[in-house]
C-alpha cells in the first residue's frame, strides 16, 4: 500500500515509523522546507504517546534525549502552592513522562525513519500544491527547485501542521486560526536546577502564567519556560519562530521572583526568545475525504494547555497505522480511523478552551486575589483532585485506563536494535 504524508514534523515521522511497524513500508513523506533543522524549544510527551513511542522501539533514545518529569505543580502568582501531584512512573503509569526539545525529537525521529525506510523517503523542498483522486489512487502535486513532480498513493495524509496546505484544499474557506487574546513567549536557558530538578511548575491566575520544566539534566543543565499574557494586539498566527528581546517579557514578569525561582533571572539568561499568540483551529466536522485524510495539528491543532499537541499527533500515527494495517480498503480504513480520533480530539480542544486542569490558577485567583494561607480553604482537596482527573480522562491519559488498554501495535512488531 503506497502511502504519501504530506510533513516531516513530529507526527509525520510518528506516522511513517508506525506504518512500517505495521508491514506498510512503501511510504513517501514529502516535506516543504528545504532543509529539516532542530527548531522549537521545550514539549511534553505524557505517558500515552510514550507508551506509542515505546512500542516502536524508541524507549532508551527518548530517555537519552529528555528528561523523566517527577511532578508538575501549580502555584499562584505569589508562588503559593495551589494543587501538586506525580508525574510518569511515580504516578502509576507503566511509561515515564519527557521532557524533551522539540527539535531534538524531531531529530531523532528523522534519524530513525530514514533508518528504517531509507534516506530517500524524506523528500525536502516539496511544497504541496493540489492533489486529486482517481481510480483507486491519490496524485498529489509538489512544487520544487527543479518544477513541480507529482506523487501517487493508495492513501495521502496531511501531517502538515496547523497551517496545512491539505486541510486548506479540504476547506478553502476557513481561513487563519482563530486567536484568543493571549501571546506566549517561549525561551530555553541555562540554569540550575529548582525544587526536585524534575519538575514542572506553572504559576500564575490563569490569564497572566509562568511555565517551567527541565529538558536536560545534564552540565549544561537546561530550562524550558513559557511566560503568558493577555495583548491587546498579535504577531502572525502560527508562526513559533518570531523572535523577540528579553526586555519585552521582562516588562511583565520583570518582579516575579520566587523561593525557589527567579523568573527575571530565567528569561534573561535565554539565548533566544520566541513570541506566539496563543491560536487552535476550530474542529472539523471530518477529516477524511475518500483516500485523504489529516493527522496531528492539521486536523486538530489546539491550545498548548495540558502538554498535548504532540502527544495527541504520535496517539494519531498509530491509530491511523492499526485501521490501515486491518485489511480494509483504504476508504474504510480512514473512516475507521476517523471514528476513533475524531470525537477525542474534538473533546480536547474544547477542554482546552475551557483550560484545562491550568484552570486551579484561574479559580484560585478569583476566590483569592490577594493570596492564601491555606489551599483548602480555596480549593477543597476533592475538587481540584476531580479537576486533575476529569482532564486525564480527557486526553486519555487515565493511568488505569492507560495501563489496560490493548496495544495499538500490529503485527510485524518492531523489535529494537
Amino acid at each position: 500500500m503506497p502511502v504519501v504524508i504530506v510533513g516531516a514534523g513530529i507526527g509525520g515521522l510518528a506516522a511513517a515509523l508506525s506504518l512500517h511497524a505495521a508491514g506498510i513500508t512503501d511510504v513517501v513523506i514529502a516535506e516543504a522546507a528545504a532543509e529539516l533543522r532542530p527548531l522549537g524549544v521545550g514539549i511534553n510527551l505524557l505517558p500515552h504517546a510514550v507508551r506509542e513511542l515505546t512500542e516502536l522501539g524508541l524507549a532508551d533514545r527518548l530517555a537519552g534525549i529528555g528528561v523523566a518529569t517527577g511532578e508538575l505543580t501549580y502555584y499562584n502568582r505569589y508562588g503559593s502552592r495551589i494543587w501538586s501531584e506525580p508525574r510518569g512512573l511515580r504516578a502509576g503509569y507503566r511509561w515515564p513522562q519527557f521532557s524533551v526539545h522539540r527539535g531534538r525529537l524531531q531529530m531523532l525521529l528523522l534519524a530513525e525513519v530514514r533508518r528504517r525506510l531509507g534516506e530517500a523517503v524524506v523528500r525536502t523542498g516539496h511544497a504541496l500544491t493540489g492533489f486529486h483522486q482517481e481510480g483507486g489512487t491519490v496524485s498529489a502535486r509538489f512544487a520544487t527547485a527543479r518544477g513541480e513532480t507529482e506523487l501517487t498513493g493508495d492513501v495521502l495524509i496531511g501531517a502538515d501542521g496547523i497551517h496545512s496546505t491539505v486541510r486548506a484544499l479540504l476547506y478553502p474557506d476557513e481561513g487563519p486560526p482563530p486567536w484568543n487574546g493571549l501571546v506566549l513567549w517561549r525561551g530555553v536557558s541555562q540554569a540550575r536546577p529548582f525544587l526536585s530538578g524534575r519538575s514542572m511548575i506553572m504559576a500564575g491566575d490563569g490569564t497572566t502564567k509562568f511555565v517551567a520544566y527541565p529538558i536536560q539534566d545534564t552540565a549544561p543543565n537546561l530550562i524550558n519556560w513559557i511566560a503568558e499574557r493577555p495583548m491587546e494586539k498579535a504577531v502572525a498566527r502560527g508562526d513559533w519562530n518570531r523572535p523577540v528581546e528579553p526586555s519585552e517579557i521582562l516588562r511583565h514578569f520583570g518582579d516575579w521572583r520566587f523561593d525557589w525561582l527567579d523568573v527575571p533571572g530565567l528569561i534573561s539568561a535565554a539565548d533566544a526568545v520566541y513570541e506566539y499568540p496563543m491560536v487552535d483551529r476550530d474542529p472539523l466536522p471530518r477529516w477524511s475525504y475518500g483516500r485523504v485524510t489529516l493527522l496531528g495539528d492539521a486536523a486538530h491543532a489546539m491550545y498548548p494547555i495540558g502538554s498535548n499537541g504532540a502527544s495527541q499527533a504520535v496517539i494519531d500515527a498509530r491509530v491511523l497505522a492499526c485501521e490501515l494495517a486491518a485489511g480494509r480498503a483504504p476508504e474504510q480504513a480512514l473512516t475507521a480511523y476517523e471514528e476513533r480520533r475524531r470525537p477525542v480530539t474534538t473533546t480536547l480542544c474544547q477542554a482546552n478552551r475551557g483550560m484545562g486542569p491550568e484552570v486551579v490558577m484561574k479559580i484560585a485567583h478569583e476566590r483569592a486575589p490577594s493570596g492564601f494561607t491555606d489551599i483548602e480553604d480555596v480549593i477543597p482537596m476533592t475538587e481540584r483532585e476531580s479537576i486533575a482527573a476529569d482532564y486525564k480522562r480527557t486526553a486519555g491519559f487515565d493511568p488505569r485506563l492507560l495501563n489496560e488498554r490493548p496495544s495499538y501495535g500490529v503485527e510485524p512488531a518492531w523489535v529494537s536494535n
